[in-house]
């Protein structure tokens, strides 16, 4: 059959499947697109000769959020459904490398096809075109290398086929995947080539859930079976293997509990008599007090980053790991035993091989008690004080949402307050993506999320600074009718960054959108920048609550308009929430002239003396 390159590659796409459990997925679901020379007569003449049905597309804004919203529809598909992202070369090309980054660190499958200078050279440089004295086949989509799990540059069309079973090949394994780059050569697109039927037959790749070795899995159910105080730590992994059920019935079973990451929060139902709610830096006082007094902790999906660790110091110095995960690199961390073996499958062979088994009674059920009734009274109700704290605009968010509902978060101090507060009751619910922790990521991956789950309601809170960062695609989502809701929340700058500045002795330097005072610093009023007008211009049907009342009334409102919407809320800084519950390693200048530093490493140093675990560990 003969067709240019990226007809061949577009038809490919279109008959690609994953399945698992019996249930067929579309590999990849649709593609979105910003055009340019590199790729408007190679890609894009290809899709509009394909039409929608073969592959549907999304028109983009800017290039990063694309990968965003990629992002999006891939995690609450449980990575068995991506999209795909097409760009021209040079500043197309390059503004995907921070949504590649994101991808692949939260270990998330995207296809990323950006345009690439002449494979022949006729005209050397072309428009865009980055050049390398001392390496010719050098382009900046090179820069998409290190942050991609899998990258090829299609020179010639005989390439193409190999390419494309590598890619899919990546994007469908649980271990591997992440961002895939295949960078395609303007000319090269358009190039006809005489293809083998046989690329275009319809392909179902198996998504595997590998069982765990009999002889780990033995050890391993020896070791919780000797622990007297035990624990579980559910990461992304119990999410991603869609093994919410399978832990709940685990933790009933064993009586052991059950604290959650960033990326796992969700995994258990709130209310469970196992659930102690999130670990770490953001977590609660029950989880973190657990974690401290855990003998055996068995890891579930989780790469026990440094907020999870609180940088490696939250857990007793003899504690012993089990770490049941797909990846042998995540398997072997905090010197664990490693239980290679995807999360459902791990955790029915585990409970099976620990029949019979219940942990010792540990006195966490009153912590529990005690931490609700805490966080009952930071969420508020509807005759909290006006404007909201952050806890209450959580609470008010909370109250109206129902259970298949999603929350959208990335950045900011809002994923710290979701991680203590938010009490989820859909293992899909909560959507906050910590492993990059993006700016910008929200708008975008909530038209994923909602592309991907039609019937559940998405809403992305946004604070002001990651609105200006990137609300481009709030234009796509009116244009393709797509109902997201944004929670956009002013504070007058980078409020997280300011308190953390504050709190190593930077003053919040550079953290307030303020004009300039006097002594030239950023101290003078605030801007006088109207958000709720420029979301209006976009095309959003705007919210502007101005009490308790009237913002669940609006919220409510929100969530039954047929539009996309956005409620703005000025929220109320001097009302903080509740505090860490443990310690996060960021280093203080060791010599200052400024006393709050000063001030700030006397407390770093104290800190670095009382952190109770191996630091770090490996």
């Amino acid at each position: 059959m003969k067709l240019t390159v990226a007809q061949a590659l577009v038809r490919f796409l279109s008959v690609q499947f994953t399945e698992r459990d019996g249930v067929r997925h579309r590999t990849v679901a649709g593609m979105w697109g910003i055009f340019g020379h590199g790729n408007v007569a190679g890609i894009g003449q290809a899709l509009r000769e394909a039409g929608p049905r073969a592959m549907p597309f999304h028109q983009g804004r800017n290039e990063q959020a694309m990968v965003h919203a990629a992002v999006g529809h891939a995690r609450v598909s449980h990575r068995l459904s991506t999209l795909a992202c097409t760009t021209s070369i040079g500043p197309g090309a390059t503004n995907l490398v921070t949504g590649a980054a994101l991808a692949t660190v939260n270990r998330i499958p995207v296809l990323l096809l950006p345009g690439d200078v002449f494979a022949t050279r006729p005209a050397d440089p072309v428009l865009q075109q980055l050049e390398v004295p001392w390496a010719h086949d050098v382009s900046v989509n090179d820069a998409l290398r290190p942050v991609s799990r899998y990258f090829d540059r299609i020179w010639r069309p005989e390439m193409l086929p190999a390419s494309l079973l590598q890619a899919m090949r990546v994007l469908t394994d649980p271990v591997e995947t992440g961002a895939v780059t295949l960078a395609l050569p303007q000319d090269v697109q358009v190039e006809a080539y005489d293809w083998p039927d046989e690329l275009f037959r319809e392909r179902v790749w198996h998504v595997r859930r590998p069982q765990p070795d009999p002889v780990a899995l033995a050890e391993a159910a020896g070791l919780l079976r000797s622990a007297a105080r035990p624990l579980v730590v559910a990461g992304g992994g119990v999410r991603h293997a869609e093994a919410a059920p399978q832990l709940a019935d685990f933790a009933a079973a064993t009586g052991i509990p059950v604290a959650e990451t960033q990326a796992g929060k969700g995994s258990l139902r709130w209310d469970h008599p196992q659930a102690l709610g999130a670990i770490g830096h953001t977590g609660t006082a029950p989880a973190d007090a657990a974690a401290r007094a855990a003998d055996v902790v068995l890891g579930v999906g989780t790469r026990w980053t440094d907020f999870t660790t609180a940088s490696g110091a939250l857990f007793a110095p003899d504690a012993r790991f089990v770490n049941l995960n797909v990846a042998s690199f995540d398997a072997h961390k905090m010197t664990g035993l490693p239980l290679l073996a995807d999360a459902r499958a791990g955790l029915v062979a585990l409970a099976g091989e620990l029949a019979g088994f219940r942990a010792p009674e540990q006195p966490y059920a009153a912590a529990v008690g005690e931490w609700r009734a805490r966080t009952d009274a930071v969420l508020g109700d509807e005759d909290s004080p006006w404007p909201p704290s952050q806890g209450e605009l959580i609470g008010a968010l909370h109250a109206v949402l129902g259970d298949r509902d999603v929350v959208v978060n990335a950045a900011g101090s809002l994923p710290g307050d979701l991680h203590k507060l938010w009490r989820s009751r859909d293992p899909e619910q909560y959507h906050v993506e910590y492993g990059y922790s993006c700016m910008g990521y929200e708008i975008p991956a909530a038209i994923g999320v909602k592309l991907a789950a039609p019937d559940r309601e998405v809403f992305a809170l946004v604070g002001d600074g990651t609105y200006l960062m990137l609300p481009t695609e709030i234009v796509t989502a009116v244009q393709e009718g797509v109902p997201v809701n944004l929670v956009l929340v002013q504070n007058h700058g980078y409020a997280s960054i300011g308190g953390l500045s504050a709190q190593v002795g930077a003053e919040g330097f550079g953290t307030a959108y303020r004009f300039p005072g006097g002594d030239g610093d950023f101290s003078g009023p605030p801007l006088p920048v109207d958000l709720a007008a420029n979301a209006a211009s976009l095309g959003l049907e705007v919210f502007t609550p101005g009490s308790a009342k009237e913002l669940r009334a609006a919220l409510a409102a929100a969530r039954e308009s047929p539009r996309a919407t956005a409620v703005y809320v000025e929220t109320d800084p001097a009302r903080p929430g509740l505090p860490p519950a443990a310690w996060w390693d960021v280093p203080v200048a060791q010599v200052s002239a400024l006393e709050a530093t000063r001030a700030a490493r006397t407390a770093y140093e104290a800190a670095l003396r009382e952190a109770p675990g191996p630091r770090p560990r490996l």
